[in-house]
């Protein structure tokens, strides 16, 4: 498959630092062709989340639709939802879809706003269930129930260790009924880490739609995002942007 179509359903981030802008050109850059379901916008820059607004679930799922029924879909990536109302619109159209989806389970920014309430959370149960691979941070973890609280649900989940303390940065990769996959390097002492999570998760979408196994996807997926990090071109005063565009695949 040359062109592998990749929907992004995830918030927009007027700074271009996250969210679908990230998705985009994260896609973009590693081959796939880009598609979008917008769930919500925000007013946002370096320093943080000033708004947020969501979109309805109506008109979340249309967007899906829309691009699902026309152009086709070869892996989906989820991240920012914004409402319960839009998680459960968003696993009833992905519910059956037979393509891989990544699930980013955005609940706190870098900035450290929080973007997602209780209710939130408890409507991702359904697409953590769906998804081929969820990928929480740190903080994201602990709301979810920690590490036994995942193998609980017997999904296969991607442990990021970005938020950890130490100079040795890992992420485990949790598939059921196997022992850890653990990724490991060197931490790149940077501020500019705004939306790390939001093109890992793309990432791996990308490279699971190109037809690589889970291990390998998620190992290409971190490598790109280590790229982009050296590649940060330095904009804004707070945690900045990383250098999609200069970033190898």
């Amino acid at each position: 498959m040359s062109l592998p179509r990749i929907l992004s359903i995830a918030g927009s981030d007027s700074s271009g630092g996250a969210g679908i802008q990230a998705d985009i050109k994260t896609i973009t850059m590693l081959g796939g062709y880009a598609m979008t379901a917008i769930t919500a916008i925000t007013a946002q820059n370096t320093l943080g989340v000033s708004m947020v607004e969501a979109l309805s679930p109506e008109m979340v799922a249309g967007q899906i639709d829309a691009c699902v029924d026309d152009i086709g879909v070869d892996a989906v990536k989820i991240g920012m939802l914004g409402s319960p109302a839009v998680a459960h619109a968003v696993a009833d159209r992905l519910e059956g879809i037979g393509v891989p989806v990544v699930f980013d389970p955005v609940m706190i920014a870098t900035s450290g706003a929080a973007l997602a309430d209780a209710d939130t959370i408890a409507a991702f149960e359904r697409l953590m269930q769906l998804a081929a691979l969820t990928t929480p941070n740190v903080p994201e973890l602990a709301a979810l129930g920690g590490h036994d609280g995942m193998a609980a649900r017997a999904i296969a989940y991607l442990a990021k260790g970005g938020d950890a303390e130490g100079e040795r940065v890992e992420d485990w990769l949790m598939l059921p009924g196997e022992p850890p996959h653990v990724m490991a390097g060197t931490r790149i002492h940077t501020r500019h880490t705004h939306g790390t999570g939001c093109t890992l998760s793309s990432a791996i979408a990308t490279f699971l739609g190109r037809g690589l196994d889970l291990t390998d996807a998620v190992d290409r997926a971190r490598l790109f995002v280590r790229s982009a990090l050296r590649a940060a071109p330095g904009f804004g005063a707070g945690h900045g942007p990383l250098g999609h565009a200069e970033a190898r695949g």
